[in-house]
């Protein structure tokens, strides 16, 4: 069958090697384009740039052929009907988030099973079922329409919430009375990376949005001028009041959030994915109060955490590369800065105000403790936790006594704790019940060195006897970027996995934040590289320690994880079995071309910097690929909805993958339709990405 585009689709066909039908892929002849671009003096070739535009009718054309190789392989898996089977079976249980109280009632998130969207609950009190507030899945057939921000009023009548449709980073905004259920007339539109935060009177919302954008552009156009507005209720949104705007920088983001007290307006001003942030603040009980600066620099992360009066108290990690609390007068002319909790030896991840006390999170090694302090900064207590996990929540009022947090590691599933401030005892207040015994798995954590000689954590988990003799499949994933932490955390989907006899381990790689600002600066730009030496390095134990083996090792990540996956597939493809690349970002030389790419500068760099580019150019997985080389067995994952990493990057790196493979190993790439980057995704599309993923691994592990 031929395209008038221009792509070309051939069938596969079934050979028989060993006694074991292999399939013999033959991929669509993408077309190739002149195109050739100068970076800073290197010439660099671009052949599928036209797979950039995904509204054509020829990339459309592409990725039905490529779905049909794809998808055609995927069926002849006899295993992955069973495997769909068994993990609806494990996800097939009920969901709670942690309930919040807001004006005497309580606010809760349950799915009861196999819905696609959780249903968002009020209740009367904790013992209350309540009923139904908000019910995403009756907005769309196929549940595709996802919540994706609340705010209630502090009175608990009103409820703010956004809407994305297709896994968009586009929401749109509504208003409810949480009495009736029926929606206000208000709705709000052009938001993207914004909360709402209500006015202590409830009469409306600070929010930021940005300029209008073509809608044909909006899933790829570059995003600019994000401004902070009021909108008050029961009028149109072009009336709404400019609050805050960075005309001296198009590339600012800027937030507002209001302080417990309704007295003060918090002002957030970030460039980039960079930690580091300025803080403005406005006087909310004068009408005429300007913003005014706080902290005007780049320099350091500053969290608002909560106020006496003038006195704002902090978590930052000036001076504190793990993250201390401070607090400082704004009411006075010369803004001195007082030291509350002082830097740990464990990494500060966040502070909430209960009971008139600060419940910190730290991170020990990357599993959570949770100790309280007053605000003078002496300690109380430490909150005893089940075991190594990630606990969450701890939210509230500063005049609550008490708080619930969720528990769960990757053998734990997880349970809701009422916590009492008063008297220090946590007890369950809700607990999963999924159908599988906890006590058949064994969670490890491990050290390793790295290249350099850094020592780096790992997470290891299995069934309990697992002989370590060199043969178990082992899926080994990680992220390593953005400041961002990998905690334990409980997956029905990793279970699935354990039962069919393989190891999931989750290496802590440089560049994330677990062990502070220090650990995620030093693999940032032009030392992207030790981010990929630590990954190769996780790979490299489980092989020498006898859980696995190259054939026998998969190496699995997403988004910035992508990159990762594909940087080190390239360095070193000896060392893997299989590879599962997830929305990654793939084209390092044109990220930054594309709706949120601009903001990732800050941690890999740009690839219009001269020195940059040339450390970008070495590691961009689109552009290592060697031909002839012999890679494992590839299948690429992205979205056609996805406007965080722009499919282009995996349809051009599977692309040129597919022409590069000089081994037998299959290159798929499976382009799910209506969806985006990850959030929101229904539950019956993951049961079925990941069902294929599993069942890809079987067949390429030889398992």
């Amino acid at each position: 069958m031929m395209f008038k585009t221009g792509v070309f689709l051939f069938t596969c066909m079934l050979l028989t090697v060993s006694g074991i039908a292999q399939m013999k892929l033959e991929y669509p002849k993408t077309k190739k384009i002149e195109q050739t671009d100068d970076y800073h003096g290197t010439k660099v070739s671009d052949p599928y740039r036209w797979l950039e535009d995904d509204n054509s009718a020829e990339t459309k054309a592409w990725v039905e052929a490529e779905n049909k190789v794809t998808f055609d392989y995927l069926n002849q898996i006899p295993q992955r009907a069973a495997i769909k089977a068994r993990l609806t079976e494990l996800w097939n249980y009920e969901k709670y988030s942690a309930p919040s109280e807001q004006g005497g009632k309580y606010f809760y998130s349950k799915n009861d099973g196999l819905q696609n969207q959780s249903v968002l609950y009020v209740a009367a009190s904790t013992t209350d079922k309540g009923r139904v507030l908000l019910d995403p899945n009756t907005l769309s057939k196929d549940g595709t329409v996802a919540l994706n921000g609340l705010a209630i009023s502090d009175d608990g009548k009103l409820l703010a919430y956004g809407l994305s449709v297709s896994g968009s980073d586009w929401v749109d905004w509504r208003f409810r009375d949480v009495e009736t259920g029926k929606d206000l007339p208000d709705v709000l539109t052009d938001i993207k990376f914004s909360g709402a935060s209500w006015s202590k009177d409830g009469k409306g919302v600070f929010y930021s949005r940005f300029p209008v954008i073509d809608a044909k552009a909006k899933l790829t156009s570059l995003n600019y001028n994000q401004k902070i507005y009021f909108h008050k209720l029961g009028t149109p949104q072009s009336e709404d009041a400019l609050i805050y705007e960075r005309p001296d920088d198009k590339e600012m983001s800027v937030g507002g959030g209001v302080s417990e007290d309704g007295k003060w307006l918090i002002v957030y001003v970030s460039k980039g994915t960079s930690p580091k942030n300025q803080i403005y603040y406005k006087d909310l009980t004068k009408a005429d109060s300007k913003v005014l600066p706080l902290v005007d620099k780049f320099e350091s992360s500053y969290s608002f955490i909560g106020n006496d009066g003038a006195t704002f108290y902090f978590e930052t990690d000036k001076d504190a590369s793990r993250g201390r609390v401070v607090s400082v007068d704004v009411s006075k002319v010369n803004k001195e800065w007082k030291e509350i909790v002082p830097e740990g030896k464990e990494t500060l991840g966040g502070i909430s105000f209960i009971n008139n006390q600060f419940v910190a999170n730290y991170l020990k090694d990357a599993y959570t403790q949770i100790r309280i302090y007053d605000t003078k900064g002496k300690f109380v207590r430490n909150i005893e936790l089940p075991g190594i996990g990630t606990a969450s929540g701890f939210g509230g009022e500063r005049d609550d006594t008490e708080t619930f947090y969720t528990f769960s590691s990757y053998a734990t599933p997880p349970t809701i704790y009422r916590y009492d401030m008063k008297t220090g005892k946590s007890e369950v207040f809700r607990q999963s019940n999924v159908k599988f015994n906890p006590n058949d798995y064994e969670v490890k954590q491990v050290f390793y060195n790295s290249k350099d000689g850094t020592r780096i954590p790992m997470f290891v988990v299995h069934k309990k006897g697992l002989k370590l003799d060199g043969t178990n499949p082992t899926l080994l994933y990680g992220y390593g970027g953005f400041n961002i932490s990998l905690t334990p955390g409980f997956s029905v989907s990793r279970v699935a996995w354990m039962e069919m006899g393989g190891v999931f381990a989750v290496a802590n790689l440089r560049g994330g934040g677990e062990y502070g600002k220090d650990w995620h600066e030093s693999a940032i730009k032009l030392n992207r590289q030790k981010a990929f030496d630590d990954f190769i390095g996780a790979a490299e134990y489980l092989v020498s320690a006898k859980y696995t083996n190259p054939k026998k090792l998969a190496i699995q990540g997403g988004s910035n994880g992508g990159l990762l996956v594909g940087a080190v597939l390239n360095q070193r493809p000896d060392l893997f079995g299989a590879a599962l690349p997830a929305v990654g970002v793939m084209d390092m030389l044109r990220f930054n071309k594309f709706t949120a790419g601009r903001y990732w500068t800050s941690d890999y760099g740009s690839p219009e910097n001269a020195e940059e580019f040339a450390a970008i150019y070495k590691y961009s997985p689109l552009h290592n690929l060697k031909k002839g080389a012999k890679y494992p067995a590839v299948m690429v994952t992205t979205a056609d909805h996805d406007d965080r990493v722009v499919p282009a990057h995996s349809f051009k790196y599977a692309a040129t993958l597919q022409e590069s493979q000089g081994g037998d190993a299959p290159v798929l790439i499976r382009i799910e339709t209506k969806a985006g980057h990850g959030a929101g995704k229904p539950t019956s599309k993951q049961i079925e990405e990941q069902a294929d993923i599993y069942g890809f691994l079987i067949k390429n592990l030889g398992m």
